[in-house]
């Protein structure tokens, strides 16, 4: 068998990640490599940690991009964060919500788990009654955009309530980061990661985090070694730290950090309140033609994220092979539901460059062919005609 050059079939990327990547987000990719010591990629990195300061809304020092994708900027709070034997209050509302847990017990800690509704925001009193029933905790743990559900937690309120308790926070922030309202400093979130494959219009494989003072303490305070060598902030610290200076820890991926710069530039000229505006706009655009399809979105209105749009699958409808059509005849990528949710419901995503008139009305036309030839009753024009209507409102957004 002779293997040659791999060329990817050309596909709309609508599922909950990783979303279509930007042309010059691409083209960044292309430039040439140099060294992850140079002078002139240090000034670099000084940029990247500038521009994800004003994308997280934060003054956080140390604020910088992992040197792997958002699963791993989850490990880094945790190892970092939680010693053996520290109770940690876990709040699960979906997959990732689980996976934060996961976390806590590999780290040695104690979770002490809030459980909430798949498909519902996580509970502010649940979360104030567990913190009550467990002095001891110092950490609350909850995913302010889960993936899994579409769902969108009250992340001040949460941090509030942490506060209170004396306990800091660890936020997952990968489906909300350029996509919708996260603000590190005013709503006091502590150790917060994300991903660059998502609303940042990035290739996956990077994971932007950011640590408050007080978080830092408790890592320099910590009375164990960090069990990750890679993953170990004190270390890590060294080579994202200081003035044109960096004390070597691991090879940087050069060119996917061209990349996420490129992205963050992009972000921030078209604003970043603009970018939430525009995700917004294009949920209820993509959500007027959905519902004229007779589809319905799982997730109150109140709790969405605009980003990732949760769909009921309408009885008699095989959402697998529905899923299946899309992509070998539109080249078109939707999500299926995981865990509890897995056959009940599409996972749609209007994320960073996927965010665009021309992916809703793509979208809204398969789904209504396809339904259709499954013997599901849609009205195509009708379903059209009313995502223009939304489109049509804000011709910035466009």
């Amino acid at each position: 068998m002779t293997i040659r050059s791999f060329n990817p079939p050309p596909r709309s990327l609508m599922g909950p990640g990783p979303a279509d990547v930007h042309p010059r987000v691409l083209a960044a990719l292309a430039r040439p490599t140099i060294g992850h010591l140079d002078p002139a990629f240090v000034g670099m990195m000084d940029e990247l940690k500038t521009l994800l300061r004003q994308t997280f809304r934060t003054q956080n020092a140390l604020t910088m991009p992992v040197s792997a994708p958002g699963s791993a900027g989850m490990e880094l709070c945790f190892v970092n964060l939680v010693e053996p034997g520290d109770e940690v209050v876990v709040c699960i509302n979906g997959v990732f919500g689980g996976r934060m847990k996961e976390n806590v017990e590999r780290a040695g800690g104690k979770p002490i788990v809030v459980q909430g509704t798949w498909g519902r925001a996580v509970d502010p009193e649940q979360v104030e009654s567990a913190l009550r029933q467990h002095p001891k905790a110092r950490i609350l743990a909850f995913v302010h955009a889960e993936t899994s559900t579409g769902v969108s937690s009250d992340a001040k309120a949460l941090a509030a309530i942490a506060r209170q308790h004396d306990c800091l926070t660890i936020v997952d922030t990968v489906t909300s980061l350029g996509g919708s309202p996260v603000e590190v400093d005013a709503w006091g979130l502590d150790a917060v990661y994300s991903g660059s494959q998502k609303c940042l219009s990035c290739t996956p494989g990077l994971a932007p985090v950011t640590f408050s003072e007080r978080s830092l303490e408790k890592v320099r305070d910590r009375k164990s070694k960090v069990q990750s060598w890679f993953l170990d902030l004190n270390l890590v610290m060294g080579y994202w730290s200081g003035e044109q200076k960096r004390t070597y820890h691991h090879t940087a991926p050069v060119n996917a950090l061209y990349a996420l710069h490129e992205s963050l530039v992009m972000l921030s000229e078209e604003g970043l309140e603009q970018a939430w505006q525009r995700h917004r706009h294009h949920h209820l655009a993509l959500r007027a033609g959905l519902e004229a399809l007779g589809l319905e979105l799982m997730v109150p209105e109140s709790e969405r994220l605009p980003q990732l749009n949760s769909v009921s699958v309408p009885a008699g409808v095989d959402e697998a092979a529905l899923r299946a059509r899309l992509l070998s005849r539109y080249n078109l990528e939707i999500g299926a539901g995981l865990g509890d949710l897995a056959g009940k419901i599409w996972r749609i995503g209007l994320m960073g460059y996927s965010s665009r008139p021309a992916n809703i009305l793509l979208c809204i036309s398969a789904f209504a062919s396809e339904l259709g030839a499954m013997g599901h009753n849609t009205d195509a024009s009708a379903a059209i005609s009313a995502a223009r209507a939304l489109l049509d409102q804000d011709a910035d957004c466009r």
